[in-house]
């Protein structure tokens, strides 16, 4: 069996049509006068988000005989928003990004993500955008549009933007996750295991869904929308049970960033995670002056998983962390 494990985890066709489904998202940005740019895959700082992990390792070399820390990175984002600061205008990446994660159907410690910010753009436009995507790579109908709100409701028959936290726990415990809802005080924890069990599996069966106002509470790094601060500027894709992307019409407030990034280390801490070091060059490119624009991070290997119909990610990529 160890014998053959130098052999791909992807058949050398598949890898052919991902080849090509490269080479026209390449195009397809081309035609639209978005520049491909090339950002380190490690740095000095990485994302505070409870939910990520990071690798890292040390630079030894000169100046740093005692090593400099690095952090593979988990996105592009925050290199490419120091590119947007600096007036690079719209911009994409196809690139590796690496997340300290279990490996699963849909995971792979190191996979491939699109990333794309478009100044100008507002969340709706960006959603345009990537439907016309979507559309020439799969073949599929146009996508639809629920914000958050409505997708929770229609599924679970409660306002998850309203509802308290006896709520939430009352809803989580009839759906059968009294073991975890019992005990909860979060509310997000409660709003995100409800949304991932329960609502998503109702959303983008047919054709592919757009989810958008995604509760301020879990804005990441999206803005706060002014007619409803309840809601934040926030979207993600999904598509037969694949969460394809997530979006944001982009937070530019360097002060409101900086305390989010504050806020994560002290749920961190909370949690015994460990902390993380606030990428301060992110928040001085932000300082200068990011211009309003959406950002979107899309998932490639999910994307030829539904163009190829493979259940798997190892079934799409050249070697799996089985046989990387």
């Amino acid at each position: 069996m160890l014998a053959d494990l130098w052999q791909p985890s992807a058949q050398v066709n598949t890898l052919a049509k991902r080849a090509a489904i490269l080479r026209t998202i390449r195009e397809f940005f081309y035609q639209r006068h978005v520049m491909e740019v090339d950002t380190p895959s490690l740095s000095a700082a990485s994302v505070t988000d409870v939910h990520l992990a990071s690798f890292q390792t040390q630079f030894i070399g000169p100046g740093f005989a005692k090593g400099l820390p690095l952090y593979l990175q988990t996105s592009p984002e925050f290199a490419m928003k120091r590119l947007l600061a600096a007036g690079s205008g719209a911009i994409y990446q196809i690139c590796k990004a690496f997340r300290n994660e279990e490996a699963g159907s849909h995971h792979n410690p190191e996979f491939t993500m699109l990333e794309w910010y478009r100044p100008g753009f507002d969340e709706f436009a960006l959603m345009d955008e990537i439907n016309e995507l979507m559309q020439l790579i799969l073949n599929v109908p146009p996508a639809e549009r629920l914000s958050y709100q409505e997708a929770f409701t229609q599924a679970l028959g409660l306002d998850p933007l309203n509802a308290t936290l006896e709520q939430l726990q009352a809803l989580a415990c009839a759906q059968g996750f009294a073991g975890i809802a019992k005990h909860e005080t979060h509310r997000d924890t409660l709003l995100q295991l409800l949304f991932c069990m329960k609502v998503e599996p109702t959303i983008g069966q047919q054709k592919p869904c757009f989810i958008y106002y995604f509760p301020a509470s879990q804005a990441a790094l999206a803005s706060i929308c002014e007619h409803d601060t309840r809601v934040a500027g926030r979207f993600e894709l999904y598509y037969q049970n694949m969460e394809l992307a997530n979006g944001f019409n982009e937070l530019t407030d360097a002060q409101e960033q900086a305390k989010r990034f504050t806020e994560d280390n002290a749920c961190r801490k909370a949690n015994n995670l460990t902390q993380v070091p606030m990428d301060t060059r992110l928040i001085a490119a932000l300082e200068h002056g990011l211009p309003q624009c959406a950002g979107v991070a899309l998932g490639v290997d999910r994307l030829v998983m539904l163009a190829t119909q493979k259940n798997t990610i190892k079934e799409v990529i050249a070697f799996d962390v089985d046989r990387a």
